[in-house]
């Protein structure tokens, strides 16, 4: 049985909860957390876009950890999910490698390409292993696109565009600091841009235009460069300013033989979904059955894939430190381009 310690209880830190929950062969043995509140198990006042509210939770029988060094000092833990801000990342990782403890880190892993790699590295050094938690790929939609890709049934992948947009996260205060959470690109787009990454590699250049608020890109168009100049992918992602439309996101892949095409929206008053489809040279539309659409599942899929990597000490190639440095490799480079007005060469 792998066991867990939880650093931080937020809207991350209840998420994974519930997905531990729900896999077998690892436990949630810690957490720790500096609400006094929220280490007691009361966790009401947790909400985000997507999951039931936080609730009360029975936390007797766990070791609950009010400093962070004390329960990466605990013996019994095998690794530390770490769920607190990204300014906070880097320093959480670095700690817990050094005191000989496996990581997953939630995204992004830091806030700069320079944070990131010093994590990579210093986890590579330790012996520890590093994943980080870009959980789009473990959604039923994107996952179920991926499989129709890498099969090959299709040809060869010709591009795609991809969608992320939500109204103003009003319970973020920080949201907009480029020193805490980053902004847009780095807490949000960062989904697509590591699901980028994964389908087509690193692009070798991209430009971005887009809105500011303050320091940081508020919204944005993106088109990608890449080694294949046959390759076309862009994005689209930010901040609307109408509050009636809490979350969207979605993708159009293009691939030689067929189109893959999803999108869902969430709204104020109730979710619409244009569910998952697969448009072929034949003219048919062919319609996937998933066995769920629900985001959560998506977490389950993804620490399930965090256990094996722990359980059997190798890597994951989906969730790893590497991907997650390119992937703010890219949103910096979006910002660069956005805040420049110039077309950004990714190195």
């Amino acid at each position: 049985m792998l066991r867990v310690g939880i650093a931080g209880i937020g809207f991350m830190g209840w998420i994974h909860w519930l997905a531990y929950k729900q896999i077998p062969g690892v436990q949630v043995a810690a957490v720790c957390e500096q609400n006094e509140k929220r280490l007691a198990g009361d966790w009401t006042d947790i909400k985000g876009n997507f999951g039931p509210p936080g609730e009360h939770v029975d936390l007797s029988g766990l070791a609950c950890y009010h400093e962070l060094d004390k329960m990466l000092a605990d013996p019994s833990l095998d690794y530390i999910d770490v769920c607190l801000p990204p300014n906070l990342h880097v320093d959480i990782v670095t700690r817990a490698a050094t005191a000989g403890k496996h990581v997953f880190c939630e995204k992004p892993l830091a806030l700069t390409v320079e944070e990131c790699q010093r994590a990579v590295d210093h986890c590579r050094a330790s012996g520890r292993l590093l994943l980080v938690g870009h959980v789009l790929p473990f959604f039923p939609e994107y996952a179920e696109a991926r499989r129709h890709i890498d099969s090959g049934k299709y040809g060869k992948l010709l591009g795609g565009t991809f969608k992320r947009v939500i109204s103003d996260p009003l319970w973020l205060p920080d949201f907009y600091d480029p020193r805490r959470v980053g902004g847009p690109l780095i807490d949000l787009h960062i989904h697509d841009a590591h699901f980028i990454r994964l389908l087509f590699g690193m692009p070798t250049a991209l430009s971005s235009r887009g809105r500011r608020r303050g320091e940081v890109v508020d919204y944005c168009h993106t088109q990608f460069e890449f080694a294949d100049p046959s390759l076309v992918v862009s994005s689209v992602m930010g901040v609307i300013n109408q509050q009636g439309r809490p979350f969207t996101h979605g993708f159009e892949i293009h691939l030689e033989q067929a189109t893959i095409q999803y999108e869902f929206a969430g709204f104020e008053d109730h979710g619409e979904t244009m569910p998952l489809k697969i448009l072929d040279r034949q003219g048919k539309v062919i319609r996937p059955k998933l066995e769920s659409t629900d985001p959560l599942d998506g977490f389950v899929a993804e620490i399930t894939e965090v256990a094996n990597s722990m359980s059997s000490g190798t890597p994951s190639a989906i969730l790893s430190g590497d991907l997650a440095v390119d992937a703010v490799r890219i949103a910096n480079g979006q910002s660069r381009s956005v805040l420049d007005g110039q077309r950004i060469e990714i190195q």
